[in-house]
C-alpha cells in the first residue's frame, strides 16, 4: 500500500491539497522531521529530567531552575522543528543540513526567553498535575475546569507563537499581538488544533512508559506537523507568509511547474541521472 506520495508534482501549475497534499510532505520529508525531531528531543532532555526530578522530590524550588535552564535549550530546539516543518509546508529549497544550521543561527537567541517561559508554564502543569493524581482527595470539579482551561489557553497561544517567532523578525510585543489577534479571528481552528495536541499529549502520557518507544518515531514532530499543516493555509492568507519571504529571499521563491514542463525535466533527469541532486 503507498501511504506517502514519494514522486510528485503539483500539477497544472498548482500545489497539491488536502489529504494528497499532506501525504506529498510525508513523503518527501519524512526523513528531515524525523533527523529533527531527534534534535528537538535531545533539546528536551534537559527539562524533562528537571521536571521529573522536581516532581519526585516534590519540590518546587527544585522545580523553578530546572524550567529556567531546561528551556534554553528547550526554545531553540522547538523553533527548529516548527522552522523545518515551515519550509516543507513553503515547498523551500535548501538541504537539511543547510536549513537546520540556518533556523539554529537565526533563531536561537530569540527563543530564549519564550523558551524558558513556555518551560516554566509546562513545568508548572506538569507538577500540579502530578500533585492532583497522587492527592488523597480529590480535587474538585472547579479546579480541574480551571486548570484544563489554562492549559488549552497555553496551547493555543505557543500554536501560534512559535510559528510566528520562526516566520518574522519582530518585536516581542507585535509577535505577541500578532498571535492572540490570529487566535481571535481563527479561534475555532486554533481551539480545534490545540484540543487535538492535549489528546495527543495526553495518549502518550497515559500509556508511559509503552508510549516511549513512540518517541523517536512519532514524538515532537507529527503532532507539529500535522497541527502547522493544518493552519498553515490561514496564516499564510492572513500573514502573507510566502510573499514576504518571496520579496525578502527571492531564491526561496517556489514556481510550480505545470504538467509539460515536469514531464520534459523528468525525461531529462531520466536521460542524465548524474545531474540529479539529492533531497538531503
Amino acid at each position: 500500500m503507498n501511504l506517502f506520495r514519494i514522486d510528485t508534482r503539483p500539477g497544472t501549475g498548482k500545489r497539491l491539497t488536502g489529504h494528497e497534499r499532506y501525504r506529498e510532505l510525508l513523503g518527501r520529508d519524512l526523513f528531515r522531521f524525523l533527523v529533527t525531531n531527534l534534535l528537538t528531543l535531545l533539546g528536551f532532555l534537559p527539562l524533562i529530567a528537571g521536571v521529573a526530578f522536581a516532581i519526585l522530590s516534590s519540590s518546587i524550588l527544585v522545580l523553578i531552575p530546572a524550567c529556567i535552564i531546561g528551556g534554553m535549550f528547550a526554545g531553540p530546539a522547538i523553533a527548529c522543528m516548527h522552522d523545518t516543518i515551515l519550509r516543507s509546508l513553503r515547498d523551500a529549497p535548501g538541504s537539511l543540513s543547510q536549513n537546520y544550521r540556518r533556523a539554529l543561527k537565526q533563531n536561537w537567541r530569540q527563543a530564549l526567553v519564550p523558551g524558558i517561559v513556555f518551560s516554566l508554564m509546562l513545568g508548572l502543569y506538569a507538577f500540579m498535575i502530578m500533585l492532583i493524581w497522587w492527592a488523597d482527595t480529590p480535587p474538585g470539579w472547579g479546579t480541574v475546569a480551571l486548570l484544563a482551561f489554562g492549559m488549552l489557553l497555553f496551547f493555543m497561544f505557543f500554536t501560534i507563537y512559535w510559528q510566528l517567532l520562526v516566520l518574522f523578525d519582530q518585536p516581542q510585543k507585535q509577535r505577541i499581538m500578532n498571535c492572540l489577534l490570529f487566535i481571535i479571528r481563527s479561534f475555532w481552528k486554533v481551539f480545534r488544533v490545540s484540543i487535538l495536541q492535549i489528546l495527543y499529549w495526553a495518549v502518550l502520557i497515559l500509556f508511559m512508559p509503552l508510549s516511549l518507544i513512540l518517541l523517536p518515531f512519532t514524538g515532537i514532530w507529527f503532532i507539529l506537523f500535522s497541527m502547522d499543516f493544518k493552519l498553515y493555509d490561514t496564516m499564510n492568507e492572513v500573514f502573507k507568509i510566502e510573499r514576504q519571504i518571496a520579496e525578502a529571499f527571492p531564491e526561496q521563491e517556489v514556481i510550480y511547474e505545470d504538467d509539460e514542463a515536469w514531464l520534459r525535466r523528468k525525461q531529462e533527469e531520466m536521460r542524465n541521472p548524474q545531474k540529479k541532486e539529492s533531497s538531503f
